[in-house]
């Protein structure tokens, strides 16, 4: 039997693009598939694009996928965030499929599986960027936690809008990643649910997901107990205000007095 081997590329876009502007760059159209993605055929290969911000090439040369990227007219704006796959037709394969860390086998070469795969990856990938996002959060969490001892209405702000920011970063892998939400063709497609499941629990993507979450609440508790520290600063800052405009008052009603005396 004839063994063929395909690669597989995703990238993640920074910026999001509309099927509008992907067809127009490329020069083809796409088709709306499982959930908010879309994939066309070109070459031999497939390209689909994600809610996910992430685009996959299946099959496709890297020069071909090097003109694509630069046809896109944002190339200089890549994340460096992208993954590989290989990706393995075996005729003579007994199962439908065989997904390990190396590569993921398929029986047969068909579309819907393809775009499950690129999915999966695509989830991935954007589950990457999160991670990479909350180590510069960690990093700016410990920042603010040093400079915590004395008040400033800079660092109040600060904080706010820190703590603003992983609200948002919160909300959006909550409420756009749907990481953990499967596409409703699987729950009418058994041997497509396997796959997505094999190659979700190949990716990690459910422990991933968790240690983001916990990460991200971590973060949150350590803002939650520096705003605590900075408003017991400010209500100090101001007693002491209180107590030195008192004396102030007291000293010149002392003056006063002695002046009348």
């Amino acid at each position: 039997m004839t063994t063929n081997k395909i690669e597989l590329f995703a990238y993640y876009l920074k910026k999001a693009l509309t099927i509008q502007e992907l067809e127009s760059a490329i020069g083809t159209k796409f088709k709306k598939s499982i959930e908010a993605t879309y994939y066309a055929q070109i070459d031999d290969g497939i390209i689909t694009y994600t809610q996910f911000n992430v685009i996959t090439f299946i099959g496709i040369a890297k020069g071909r996928i090097d003109t694509i990227l630069r046809s896109l007219g944002n190339i200089d704006k890549l994340d460096s965030i992208y993954q590989d796959y290989p990706i393995v037709i075996r005729p003579d394969l007994e199962k439908s499929f065989a997904v390990d860390n190396d590569k993921i086998t398929l029986r047969v070469y068909n579309i819907i599986n393809l775009v499950i795969i690129s999915y999966v990856i695509s989830q991935s990938v954007a589950l990457e960027v999160y991670e990479n996002k909350l180590l510069d959060y960690y990093g700016k969490s410990r920042e603010l936690i040093e400079s915590s001892g004395t008040y400033s209405m800079f660092k109040h702000t600060t904080l706010a809008k820190f703590a603003k920011e992983l609200v948002l970063v919160r909300h959006d892998i909550l409420m756009d990643l749907y990481l953990l939400d499967k596409p409703d063709i699987l729950w009418d497609d058994q041997e497509t649910e396997l796959l997505y499941n094999e190659l979700a629990r190949s990716l990690e993507l459910k422990e991933r997901f968790e240690i983001v979450e916990y990460k991200i609440n971590s973060i949150k508790d350590d803002i939650v107990i520096m705003m605590d520290l900075t408003n017991h600063s400010h209500s100090s800052f101001l007693e002491w205000i209180i107590i030195v405009l008192i004396a102030i008052e007291i000293l010149m009603t002392i003056m006063e007095w002695i002046g009348l005396k």
